[in-house]
């Protein structure tokens, strides 16, 4: 389809120009327009094959309620879905872990949009499942690429996406039920960085490719609390984070919006920026 001579793609691209130019146009602050080069979808697909955490009796349902040709001739389908809250590509709102904290339909799209950074923590983090990600990494980063500014979402490439969905090899077990937490095997951010990222850097998300913020030994999911407590949420299970450079990226994340929801499934897009 076209719209005077341009594709669709070209007509949105046009539109969010105008759409930035007319914002910037109204503010005392000016701030440069950035065309996306490239959209990179972050999430999995919701299917038989979704990860859970080990314990949680519920997986990703998908019922056909109608699918076929109707009596009047046409075609029509509709199908129920039934998941948990938290599973594959999925959004924790702050009141997972605080008990003030915003829930999923509270949270601002101001949190959920905005420029985002990429650490590569891979090196250490596939030679070590019980990796935990420090400050010490983020400042190798930073003197790189330059100080993470604040309220900006940081994205941590641990290089454990690879492994998805193989539980085994995600999780570190194949176990299911509570017999499989002990056992959990996969990387995290230490707490003490978590409260680091919250007070020094003042992120507004946090997001990695792995099934939790804390690392699978976690018994008090510390850095959740600590992310939480300051209203920041999180993303877990986020894909494709080998796409996407250190930076000049800009991030959608949209969950399901849930009332009252601790979490919820996302979907999760970056645009390359030029």
């Amino acid at each position: 389809m076209k719209f005077f001579g341009l594709t669709f793609s070209q007509t949105t691209l046009v539109a969010i120009f105008i759409l930035a130019v007319e914002v910037s146009c109204t503010t005392k602050e000016y701030s440069p327009v950035f065309i996306a080069t490239e959209w990179i979808d972050l999430s999995y697909a919701f299917d038989s094959t979704t990860l859970y955490w080990p314990n949680n009796p519920d997986g990703f349902q998908h019922r056909v309620d109608a699918e076929g040709v109707t009596d009047l001739g046409y075609y029509y389908s509709s199908y129920t879905i039934l998941t948990p809250e938290h599973g594959g590509t999925h959004l924790d709102a702050p009141i997972h872990f605080y008990e003030k904290g915003e829930t999923v339909d509270e949270l601002p799209l101001s949190k959920l949009t905005g420029e985002a950074v990429v650490i590569d923590v891979s090196e250490q983090a596939l030679a070590d499942r019980d990796y935990l990600i420090d400050s010490v990494a983020i400042l190798s980063w930073e003197a790189e690429h330059g100080k993470i500014p604040a309220q900006v979402m940081v994205l941590f490439r641990t290089g454990y996406g690879k492994f998805y969905p193989d539980r085994k090899a995600y999780f570190g077990t194949a176990k299911m039920g509570e017999d499989a937490i002990p056992e959990l095997h996969f990387p995290g951010i230490q707490p003490e960085t978590a409260v680091w990222l919250a007070k020094s850097r003042n992120v507004k998300a946090v997001g990695l490719d792995t099934p939790s913020l804390d690392y699978g030994q976690s018994k008090d999911f510390a850095a959740h609390q600590a992310l939480m407590e300051h209203q920041i949420p999180g993303f877990e299970n986020v894909a494709n984070l080998d796409l996407l450079p250190a930076t000049g990226i800009y991030v959608v994340a949209l969950p399901m919006k849930i009332k009252g929801g601790s979490g919820g499934p996302l979907r999760i897009i970056a645009a390359v920026m030029e």
